[in-house]
């Protein structure tokens, strides 16, 4: 499957635009508004601090401002309403920030939920295609560093880029109106290249900071991959042979980190030059109007305050604009997933299915995972409602690629599979997927209790009804016994139970569901002689009355079956009745005789 096209930067932050300012959301919308509103009231009272600061240094080297005087003299000379001003303005720009965070923070957090959500859901209507072509580390790393980066990207870009360029252009307009426009250009001119020489180093690092998240996922993967078949690498001792392969992923890393952070120091060099040399030549044309009387101490403080005020958000300027980046690339990364194609989408005029007894037919379908290669070749069968159809064959014959057809996981490449009349294509995939129940053969549970993983045919039910599915699952009492009972965690894809009682468990939460159709997908093939027999009867309770099909490897699961059907190479060779199709002694029998006899050497 080619991958999603990379979208630019740009691109990403339109696709974040409408979460920040989300149609028919006024709430949302008054918050960034009253924001804004008191980002620029904190800024401006921000850059009228050293103004009110040199007024009180104008005041106090006033000529005689430094005679002794009596404490009630004193009180008029000092400049106490450029004290209080200053004061004041302090208050307010800190009082207007911290404000303006608090107002803006529930549009932030809402919109890192809606984008998160919304590819996560995304993320699940895509095919199962997607999902066995990408790695799921990869994919998580992509969603949780996506998110974060939303929240990054708008306390940088709305509460720093944005806020100092302001005050840049307000520093710049205040200098040229008290002084002149060489003290502004300067100003400007140094901001200018500081800030170009930051977008150019910056977009070189680009790459490295790119290597970087790829070769982090890519470790990232191995080791969830590695951890999650713990017990497959005991069997072979393969410790070290993971080992080597996660330290060649991180070594990957390490590379691409020390290549960033040699990057990195260039770019710290370059923009601690050009600051010194800006505050030098600004510094020097203030002295230089102090010696000619042009300006006054307290103009030489308010143009020293103003560079050390604007020094310090451009220090941090490159720091914000490297994790700005990062951000933009984070998201990029999250986003890029939503223009993945769903491949397997409802139509347009799509109805709920409407169910008549659940009969099923496959109509001359055909199908291939890769068009190079068919899988399904003209297969053409019925069962009708209530009854039991088997398709059983050699591994490789197809058998599991019909149980994700049923659940269109993949459309189909010719012919129509149709259930009491409908094809499944022109039916809502949540209405088909509702109407069928599954037990397959590798039950994978969450990792959470037993009643959530029992409860999860239907969410919403009691917990009576749990425990009633439970029963007629026979796994209450195994329940019951366990010192947490339901809420017993069942641990990384439920590693904690047994194959029988992770089936049980399947078994259930399928009661739960209530089907119209039931699907077992080769159910009992990984279990032992005894417990398959058991659970062998709680499928047939389970299926009795619905329209069940059966898809099997072990012969004698199927032998009441109203139909057994026989595929090889993706064709039926056969169909009949167990008893008509061992008569037949055609590839049934010859299965049959070949099982039997494993089974009678097992035995010995």
């Amino acid at each position: 499957m080619s991958s999603a096209p990379r979208s630019s930067h740009s691109g990403t932050i339109r696709t974040l635009l409408p979460y920040l300012w989300p149609v028919g959301d006024w709430e949302m919308r008054g918050r960034v508004v009253v924001a804004m509103v008191f980002l620029v009231i904190a800024k401006v009272a921000n850059v009228y601090v050293p103004v009110f600061f040199k007024r009180g240094i104008d005041g106090l080297s006033a000529p005689g401002a430094a005679t002794p005087v009596s404490l009630a003299t004193a009180a008029l000379t000092i400049p106490v309403a450029a004290i209080l001003a200053y004061g004041l303005a302090r208050i307010i720009a800190l009082a207007f920030a911290e404000l303006r965070d608090a107002i803006f923070a529930k549009v932030a957090q809402r919109a890192i939920r809606a984008a998160g959500l919304k590819v996560f859901r995304h993320l699940h209507a895509l095919s199962l295609r997607f999902h066995l072509e990408r790695q799921t580390g990869g994919l998580t790393r992509s969603l949780e560093r996506g998110t974060r980066a939303i929240e990054t990207l708008l306390r940088f870009m709305l509460f720093n880029i944005l806020p100092t360029l302001l005050e840049i252009a307000l520093v710049c307009g205040i200098l040229w109106r008290l002084f002149n426009v060489w003290f502004a250009l300067v100003t400007l001119i140094t901001v200018a290249g500081y800030i170009a020489y930051t977008l150019l180093v910056t977009e070189w690092r680009t790459r490295f900071r790119r290597l970087m998240n790829e070769e982090d996922s890519r470790a990232n993967t191995k080791a969830i991959d590695s951890l999650l078949n713990y017990e497959t690498v005991k069997y072979f001792g393969n410790e070290e042979h993971e080992a080597r392969r996660y330290d060649s992923a991180l070594k990957g890393y390490e590379s691409a980190a020390v290549a960033s952070q040699t990057s990195l120091s260039i770019l710290n060099i370059g923009q601690a030059v050009i600051i010194a040399v800006g505050l030098t030549i600004i510094m020097y044309m203030a002295a230089s109007g102090i010696v000619a009387g042009r300006l006054t101490l307290g103009d030489f403080v308010l143009v020293n305050t103003y560079l050390l005020q604007l020094y310090l958000p451009l220090n941090f300027f490159g720091f914000v604009y490297r994790e700005v980046k990062q951000a933009l690339i984070d998201m990029e990364a999250m986003f890029d997933l939503l223009t993945f194609d769903r491949e397997i989408a409802d139509a347009a005029d799509a109805r709920p299915l409407a169910l008549r007894g659940g009969a099923i037919r496959f109509q001359n379908v055909m199908f291939g995972y890769d068009q190079r290669r068919t899988i399904l070749k003209g297969i053409d069968f019925e069962v009708p409602a209530g009854h039991t159809v088997a398709i059983v064959g050699p591994s490789g014959a197809g058998k599991s690629t019909i149980s994700r057809l049923m659940f269109r996981f993949y459309d189909v490449d010719g012919g129509a599979i149709l259930i009491d009349g409908q094809d499944i294509r022109t039916v809502t995939q949540s209405s088909l997927r509702a109407a069928i129940g599954i037990v397959p053969q590798d039950t994978v549970l969450f990792n959470d209790t037993l009643h959530y993983n029992i409860a999860y045919g239907r969410p919403a039910s009691s917990p009576a009804e749990i425990e009633q599915a439970a029963h007629l699952a026979h796994i209450h009492g195994f329940v019951a016994a366990l010192p947490d009972g339901y809420r017993t965690m069942v641990g990384e894809r439920g590693l904690k139970l047994s194959g029988g009682e992770k089936q049980r468990v399947a078994i259930a939460r399928t009661i739960l569901k209530n089907p119209a159709i039931l699907l077992f997908d080769e159910a009992t093939s990984a279990l032992d002689t005894h417990t398959e027999r058991e659970i062998q009867a709680n499928l047939h309770e389970v299926s009795r009355g619905r329209t069940t099909l059966v898809i099997a490897h072990r012969l004698s699961t199927v032998v009441d079956a109203d139909e057994i059907i026989v595929l090889d190479g993706g064709r039926i060779v056969e169909r009949g009745h167990h008893y008509a199709l061992l008569a037949a002694e055609g590839a049934y029998a010859a299965m049959w005789r070949s099982q039997q006899e494993a089974t009678q050497e097992a035995a010995e």
